[in-house]
């Protein structure tokens, strides 16, 4: 069933996705190299919970194998739901960082990728190009238009025009009373295909793009998705409202971004040359 959410229930959604924001924020200003995953998970746990929400991720899932912690932190080839753990972060490194935030009785879904120290131009442009797509994505989330073209908008500006591997087998979806919800939003698909959009329902959308192959494998813990050629990914998410004339973003990236310049600035006295805001 997909949900049409009232004013007051998208105001409670909005609060739940900008208090993943400002946590995404706070990782943006802790992240550096030397520090572990775990380190990051434990104060964004702490944050959320201070602030009022409820990790939405950590104990999720199936009772024999939940997921154990607040955040999903992937670093280089996996693609989502990785382990928080002892990994200590490298000049580098890529690092999305998946957060879920549950208050007031709705969720709220957001996901950025963040360059640690010195990156490789390449992965900046496909940190860069992914971002773009998500913005693209928005703009077709209006209403009258169907889900095919929020899906051919990310396929086509990354794989088409870019040459990038668009996963498959993993997908945005609904979002609200639960963390999952119908329906559906692939990343790849045709204009004109899927269910049709309806003013205010609301939307996770989240590309996830490979440098390499779009095929992936899951690790035997049964959560770990990375890419089948070692490449590095890529994930950016929004939780979004369908509009009248074009999506609107519940999320923010805007204070995500200004942290991450910020430390940035602090760690390195320089900004890289190669600007991974979207355009």
């Amino acid at each position: 069933m997909i949900h049409i959410r009232t004013k007051d229930e998208i105001e409670l959604i909005r609060k739940s996705a900008l208090t993943v924001t400002a946590t995404l924020t706070q990782v943006a200003n802790f992240l550096r190299p030397g520090i572990t995953t775990a380190s990051i998970d434990k104060m964004a746990e702490e944050f959320i919970r201070d602030n009022g929400g409820i990790p939405s991720f950590k104990g999720y899932g199936p009772s024999y194998s939940p997921f154990p912690a607040s955040l999903c932190i992937s670093v280089n080839e996996v693609v989502v739901h990785g382990f928080p753990s002892n990994y200590e972060l490298k000049d580098g490194d890529i690092i999305s960082v998946d957060c879920g935030v549950y208050m007031n009785g709705y969720h709220g879904d957001h996901a950025y990728t963040f360059a640690i120290g010195n990156v490789k131009p390449e992965l900046l442009k496909l940190m860069r190009v992914t971002k773009e797509s998500l913005a693209r994505a928005i703009a077709e989330a209006h209403e009258g238009n169907r889900i095919g073209d929020i899906s051919f908008a990310v396929e086509n500006y990354t794989n088409r025009e870019h040459g990038y591997g668009v996963v498959r087998e993993l997908v945005g979806h609904g979002v609200g009373k639960k963390l999952h919800e119908d329906p559906q939003v692939p990343n790849y698909g045709r204009r004109g295909d899927g269910k049709r959009l309806k003013e205010n329902t609301v939307l996770a959308i989240e590309p996830m793009i490979n440098l390499g192959t779009r095929d992936v494998l899951t690790l035997e813990d049964g959560w770990t998705i990375v890419t089948a050629d070692g490449k590095p990914s890529v994930h950016y998410e929004h939780t979004t409202r369908v509009g009248k004339n074009k999506g609107e973003a519940l999320s923010s990236f805007e204070p995500i971004e200004a942290a991450e310049r910020a430390n940035k600035e602090l760690n390195t006295g320089h900004l890289d040359s190669i600007d991974v805001s979207a355009s």
